[in-house]
């Protein structure tokens, strides 16, 4: 054991955090690990059936998304409030594990089925963003600011380890296990995460005082739907929520044109799965390393205004290039700087900004920003993005509303990193 701690400090040295976070941190990351590897196994299968069903349809499955959140948040909310916060994510990520087992069954008995892949489209769409939202709701309970700045990075390095391991599995297992067997498997690393969530619980009972670890055994309070009304109540969650908004814009602009270029550069479904393949393991690699070694450095010295801003302002100049330059390369480049931006800087920041909330904001609030929010702007910027295309001004406006958004959320996200960095540390 006595050698086991100088070894201790100087991986802690290089990542960036104390020795003593050292091994939350690392169940945080395995725990993201999990999750992410799972989803990105089926995440390939996802795009290739949205671009079958046709690219005039993906606005409507974006809004059939929307829909299918406004219909999980309130079922989520009368979980919360029934069952102890600390099982939460427990009795959700079960939920979602029998839901696969079932889609594995439905994909088993009616491989070919237009609706049943439709509807795996839009319940992976749900599934994705509300697991990763609980599982960053866990880490904002468990770590405070002063951690969170250090540790959310190698935490989200775990969510980038398991999105370049899960294309690599679902690429060697999809011939031997097909879409049934990737679904059993995915909902066994989704259970994989619990053992985690409950060593980081007691993780966080040794770090907080006993009233706090107490609240862990009691239901969220306040009303079914009481998320949604708290935006409207706190300037700062409105603020937050907003930024949702334009960053899911500027991703659902990218993401449809991506579509459009890929249709007409790759006439192969099987070398369009390798094009998404391909730009999810450049992403995911990309994200590692800048989580690993530089995003918890920069959020110490710039401070977590510089993590919100940064990438929006950078989103920008691509956006006008794109504007200039309407080809896949420059579309691929301007892809892989908002994926791995958002993971590296702006997923990390942003989590960090829930860690001075109350435990219903943490949960109840988040999540529907995470969710409802979320495909809200999805589902109106994919309606704002086919109705440009029928104008027929090709990807020069959309370029131009996608430079103006960021813009706007360059410095949205620059005030409210601002208010986050001035938070006094606990005890102060």
């Amino acid at each position: 054991m006595r050698a086991a701690a100088p070894w201790r400090h100087r991986v802690a040295q290089a990542l960036g955090i104390q020795a003593a976070e050292l091994a939350a941190g690392a169940c945080g990351c395995a725990f993201f690990f999990f999750l992410f590897c799972g989803y990105f196994m089926l995440r390939p299968i996802r795009e290739t059936l949205g671009i079958q069903a046709g690219l005039d349809q993906l606005q409507w499955l974006f809004t059939a998304t929307f829909f299918a959140m406004l219909a999980v948040v309130p079922l989520f909310g009368w979980l919360s409030a029934r069952v102890a916060r600390g099982t939460l994510v427990t009795c959700a990520y079960a939920a979602f594990a029998l839901a696969m087992a079932g889609y594995a069954a439905l994909f088993h008995w009616r491989p070919d089925s237009v609706w049943a892949a439709r509807s795996f489209y839009v319940w992976l769409s749900v599934f994705n963003l509300v697991v990763v939202s609980l599982g960053w709701s866990l880490m904002a309970d468990v770590f405070r600011m002063d951690s969170a700045k250090r540790l959310f990075a190698f935490i989200a390095a775990g969510a980038s380890a398991g999105g370049l391991c899960g294309p690599l599995l679902g690429g060697l297992l999809a011939a031997a296990l097909g879409p049934a067997g990737l679904l059993l498997l995915s909902a066994l690393l989704l259970t994989a995460t619990l053992p985690l969530k409950r060593w980081l619980l007691r993780w966080r009972a040794t770090t907080r005082p006993e009233a706090e670890t107490a609240e862990l055994a009691a239901p969220i309070r306040g009303a079914m739907l009481a998320g949604l009304a708290r935006i409207f109540q706190s300037p700062f969650l409105l603020g937050i929520a907003v930024l949702v908004l334009l960053l899911a814009t500027l991703s659902t602009f990218l993401y449809m044109e991506q579509a459009r270029l890929v249709a007409g550069a790759f006439t192969d479904t099987a070398q369009r799965i390798r094009v998404f393949a391909a730009l999810d393991f450049t992403v995911q690699a990309l994200s590692l390393l800048s989580q690993l070694f530089l995003t918890s450095r920069l959020a110490a010295r710039l401070g977590v205004r510089f993590l919100l801003a940064a990438v929006p302002l950078a989103m920008a100049l691509a956006f006008l290039a794109l504007a200039l330059y309407p080809v896949f390369a420059v579309l691929a480049g301007a892809m892989i700087l908002r994926r791995v931006g958002e993971y590296a800087l702006v997923k990390p920041g942003r989590e960090m900004l829930f860690t001075a909330v109350s435990p219903e904001d943490k949960y109840k609030t988040k999540n529907v920003i995470d969710t409802v929010v979320y495909r809200a702007g999805d589902a109106a910027s994919g309606w704002v993005k086919a109705g440009v295309d029928t104008l027929g001004h090709g990807v020069a406006l959309i370029a131009m509303l996608g430079a103006l958004c960021a813009l706007a959320a360059a410095a949205l996200g620059y005030g409210l990193g601002r208010r986050a960095d001035r938070q006094p540390p606990p005890n102060s």
